[in-house]
């Protein structure tokens, strides 16, 4: 399975996506998840034009990061632990799972700099996810503006793991019109202007709904 081929369905599909919606396909982040490939799968990706590559295991992202370094933005995806900020914090290029206050207390501790993050948002309500319920967004993002080192540019979220459609559209939907709800507030310190939403099967639905950034693994690397 050819990277560059994936790549070239992808960028066609999130074309036809953006078409269908009125939007630019230039507004689309494609994030490489390389969760389950090899160092040399990883390079690969990166050869092939990804310039966005996401890890949500720690030791995943310390053992490629240690190999690659700067050649790639790196975002940490996957539910990080306070105790494990420190490994990670001055490596990405942004953090997608703020979802509590002593993670964002931690992050501000251990930055060099202000730090880009998403907050993980739980829109389905399912018990197996993380995230923030959406009602409790508004007030931790509020919480956030005491820690200078964080900076909130939009929201995340995972998907139910379900076939219809409509569901999905559904839970997009309302990731959006929460960003929206943040972003007419002009905060400094959040001006949330980005939805991460859309994996490898729900990413054109997730771009119709809004979508800034789309996290994308077996579709593209296998």
């Amino acid at each position: 399975m050819n990277v560059l081929t994936n790549l070239e369905q992808i960028q066609s599909n999130i074309r036809q996506a953006c078409e269908n919606s009125n939007r630019n396909p230039e507004e689309i982040t494609i994030i490489a998840v390389t969760k389950y490939v090899t160092i040399e799968r990883t390079e690969e990706t990166i050869e092939a034009g990804i310039e966005n590559l996401g890890e949500n295991r720690l030791e995943g992202f310390v053992e490629k990061y240690n190999q690659i370094e700067d050649k790639a933005k790196w975002h940490f995806i996957g539910t990080l632990q306070t105790r494990k900020v420190k490994e990670v914090i001055n490596k990405v290029t942004a953090i997608h799972s703020l979802d509590r206050l002593s993670l964002a207390k931690e992050i501000n501790k251990r930055a060099e700099k202000t730090v880009d993050c998403f907050v993980q948002v739980n829109v389905s309500g399912e018990e197996t996810k993380h995230g923030l319920n959406p009602e409790a967004v508004m007030p931790f993002i509020k919480e956030i503006a005491a820690y200078e080192n964080v900076r909130v540019v939009g929201l995340m979220t995972m998907a139910p793991h379900v076939e219809d459609k409509t569901v999905l559209k559904e839970n997009f939907k309302k990731l959006a019109q929460l960003r929206d709800t943040i972003k007419q507030k002009q905060f400094e310190h959040a001006p949330c202007e980005y939805l991460s939403m859309g994996m490898s099967n729900d990413y054109d639905i997730a771009i119709e709904a809004g979508a800034t950034h789309i996290r994308i693994g077996t579709k593209l690397v296998g």
